[in-house]
């Protein structure tokens, strides 16, 4: 395993990082509390040392049992949370209004239940789960960032950008000098932060982590037309209408990235993700053990040769692949904004049938709705 600091933190951070959204259960069917302590465990044995979480990551499940996991490791683990939006929504729609998303309170009460429940004394990073640039001139969550790093129960903050991914989306929120590190989607076939967030990274010294490094799956090479996922599960949602069969084949068009006997897909898009220099760590999910050896062997090849980086060059503003014949990928991806009503319709479903009660509730619906907003915005990219 290779390392990389984090940012002006200080942290050496594993390049692969655990992402533990998986094992807090909820959207994840057939998570098992034990099965996922172990993937824990075998991935810091295998040098992995960053994991990123959050309270709504199975209700808070997922950050209690990283925070067993932590506590029986013997060696240094950096952990990354964050504070979920106060309405529950993904993502914060222009013109919300801070105070009704991230008032002080909102962010040290957090704060303060997410220590509990890792059971430590400081979070070494805490992430804000949406932003929009319009609340970077306002004082409350720069006020509460100072007062929980001189309170010593965070070390270093940052954003967690959702979509739509803009070159300039978190500019303004760096420019305040209050930010360590941003948590972007980022992989072979989202190449959108390439065009200005990861250069002003680099000369502001903010740390990257990208999240979705595999398209939640996509990019493993392993889903076919046949694939089945678990009834309710965020796979069915986000592989839903005909995405199964696209995705094949354009997974199938990548596998000139297999050079060596033994290679993966998905170590490919990760080796994708730590080429560029302004990445920091990559944090994928990896319930089970196997999962763990796989991802981590990536950081042991290196970044891929540069004849493959090439290949994959992106177009400026539309982040898709163009490859080895990719020509059908334009279709493939426009395709996928059709299934957008079907996903929504599933949350009306779930709210007019009573499921969508509690914060569980809520943010499970706020969810699927962001997961639309995602494949639609996809849409006009590649459009």
């Amino acid at each position: 395993m290779r390392y990389r600091q984090l940012g002006k933190t200080g942290f050496q951070v594993s390049e692969i990082g655990f992402g533990a959204w998986g094992i807090g259960g909820a959207w994840w069917a057939g998570a098992d509390d034990e099965e996922s302590l172990a993937s824990l465990a075998a991935a810091f044995d295998l040098g992995v040392n960053f994991v990123d979480t959050a309270p709504n990551y199975g209700d808070g499940r997922s950050e209690e049992l990283v925070g067993k996991a932590v506590a029986r490791w013997p060696g240094r683990i950096y952990v990354s949370t964050k504070v979920n939006p106060m309405n529950f929504k993904w993502p914060a729609a222009p013109g919300t209004p801070l105070a009704e998303v991230f008032p002080k309170s909102w962010i040290i009460e957090s704060t303060e239940k997410s220590l509990k429940r890792l059971g430590v004394e400081c979070l070494d990073l805490q992430l804000l789960h949406v932003w929009l640039d319009e609340w970077a001139g306002q004082d409350e969550w720069k006020e509460a960032f100072l007062q929980l790093k001189q309170q010593g129960k965070v070390a270093a903050f940052g954003l967690s950008l959702n979509y739509p991914l803009e070159p300039d989306y978190g500019a303004e929120a760096i420019a305040t000098g209050l930010i360590d590190a941003c948590e972007t989607t980022y992989n072979i076939w989202e190449q959108a932060p390439e065009e200005g967030l990861f250069p002003l990274a680099l000369e502001k010294r903010v740390g990257i982590i990208v999240k979705s490094p595999l398209d939640e799956g996509a990019l493993t090479g392993k889903i076919t037309p046949e694939t089945v996922f678990p009834e309710g599960s965020f796979l069915e949602f986000y592989f839903s209408g005909d995405r199964r069969r696209e995705i094949a084949e354009r997974a199938e068009r990548l596998k000139f990235l297999l050079r060596e006997e033994g290679d993966t897909l998905a170590q490919a898009a990760l080796r994708f993700c730590l080429s560029h220099p302004a990445v920091t760590t990559v944090v994928t999910g990896m319930r089970k053990a196997h999962h763990a050896r796989e991802n981590a062997a990536a950081s042991d090849r290196g970044p891929l040769p540069q004849a493959d980086l090439a290949a994959l060059a992106r177009r400026p503003r539309h982040g898709l692949v163009l490859a080895h014949g990719d020509e059908g990928a334009g279709e493939a991806a426009r395709g996928r904004g059709r299934h957008r009503p079907a996903l929504l319709d599933r949350v009306v479903e779930q709210r007019e049938g009573g499921r969508g009660t509690g914060s569980a509730g809520r943010l499970q619906a706020h969810a699927l709705e962001d997961l639309g907003d995602r494949v639609a915005h996809r849409r006009r990219r590649r459009q």
